[in-house]
């Protein structure tokens, strides 16, 4: 076993410096993004495209206290919901002085488009298309087979210009995803790994017939990634760019390795996870060279965060502040995992399904994946310095 582990590596330590371009001089990545704006922007709103990281409550009914889908809800965020229960997008709208709400509320196939038009005043503020488990391209995200939406990142733009026509040159734009990409390539990856492992142990497989079949996986995994990034890519320069989009952040993504799940599996398969946000994350700097947008690392920003935690306000970065037992209990067993979907911080509420030694604002994740809403500050606050330096606040 401990040579199939070693193997892996040495596969992934192979695959990393072809992915990096290795000594081709056209080192894929090494080209900035150039002519962004560098004049304050006067922004009237902020639209999000992306995943559950910046999903403001499109799944909001599945929570719905009175179980028909209808308000009050006690989840919907990603995140530790309740009072104070906000995701970064919405901080940095609020710090604007402008609404961002859902430009969905739904589940199960059944939805709303932007409810907040039921009220004309507000109906241009459902500009946060981000749902959670969607992919860059692929509709079948994470959760689709439970109810999820899982609308991908290409339609969103496209529900955006179908229904404002383009973009406006006071719109702060806001791109965060990829995540749900890695996790199902890695998914595929470790399904085939597990398999490759258990024929070579048995002797179904030689060293040299188990090395290329982990090649192959690694290199499958790898490539779907390069594609998503590319993708993306794509669909910031011709829907967003092209329509118009003046004021565009684009963020990388993280090492989703530092995150509990993350720290939850082997150190065998560790590497593999981090290197397909690598991958991506190379491929999308990439794809947008030269065009006129900002990058936001937001890999090297949760770097940071790990490794000063103190300087956050943070005291635990391993844990998770939801309580799994809690929320099976409240959701009649339908939700074992302890989704930060169906997590709630109010005191002495019934539905609460905060661990009674967390801290929603100290803890940096609700979840397995996603942060508190003191997590959520520290991106927004670090995302707020990166657009003061790119000269946009």
């Amino acid at each position: 076993m401990s040579a199939i582990r070693s193997l892996v590596l040495l596969v992934l330590s192979a695959l990393l410096v072809a992915g990096c371009g290795g000594n081709d001089p056209d080192v894929p990545g090494s080209v900035a993004t150039s002519g962004a704006p560098t004049a304050k922007g006067n922004f009237t709103a902020v639209v999000s495209f992306g995943d559950s990281l910046s999903d403001i409550g499109v799944y909001a009914p599945v929570t719905s206290l009175a179980g028909n889908g209808q308000p009050p809800y006690f989840g919907g965020k990603f995140t530790v919901n309740g009072a104070g229960g906000t995701v970064w997008v919405e901080n940095i709208a609020a710090s604007l002085g402008v609404l961002i709400t859902p430009a969905e509320l739904g589940f199960a196939g059944t939805s709303v488009a932007c409810p907040a038009a039921a009220n004309s005043a507000l109906a241009s503020s459902c500009t946060g298309y981000s749902e959670g488990g969607s992919r860059v391209t692929n509709p079948n995200g994470i959760g689709k087979a439970e109810g999820a939406l899982t609308v991908p990142m290409v339609t969103q733009m496209d529900r955006h210009l179908a229904r404002f026509g383009g973009f406006k040159a006071s719109d702060l734009v806001l791109v965060y995803g990829g995540n749900n990409d890695v996790i199902t390539q890695f998914s595929v990856f470790a399904t085939a790994a597990a398999q490759i492992q258990t024929q070579a142990i048995a002797g179904q497989l030689t060293s040299n017939q188990a090395q290329t079949a982990l090649f192959a996986a690694q290199t499958a995994a790898q490539n779907e990634m390069k594609k998503a990034a590319q993708e993306l890519a794509r669909y910031v320069r011709t829907k967003i760019v092209a329509n118009g989009g003046k004021y565009v952040a684009v963020m990388t993504l993280s090492n989703i390795v530092d995150t509990p799940f993350g720290n939850s599996l082997p150190a065998s398969v560790r590497p593999t996870l981090t290197q397909l946000s690598q991958v991506f994350n190379l491929w999308l700097r990439d794809g947008l060279a030269n065009q006129p947008v900002q990058i936001v690392d937001m890999y090297a920003i949760f770097k940071e965060g790990y490794a000063n935690p103190a300087r956050y306000g943070l005291v635990n970065i391993t844990g998770v502040a939801c309580d799994p037992v809690k929320i099976d209990t409240l959701t009649a067993g339908l939700v074992t995992d302890g989704s930060s979907l169906f997590c709630n911080g109010t005191v002495g509420a019934p539905y609460n399904g905060l661990s009674s030694t967390a801290n929603a604002q100290t803890w940096l994740f609700a979840d397995s994946i996603h942060p508190t809403p003191g997590g959520h500050k520290v991106i927004s606050d670090a995302v707020t310095l990166q657009l003061k330096a790119f000269g946009w606040l």
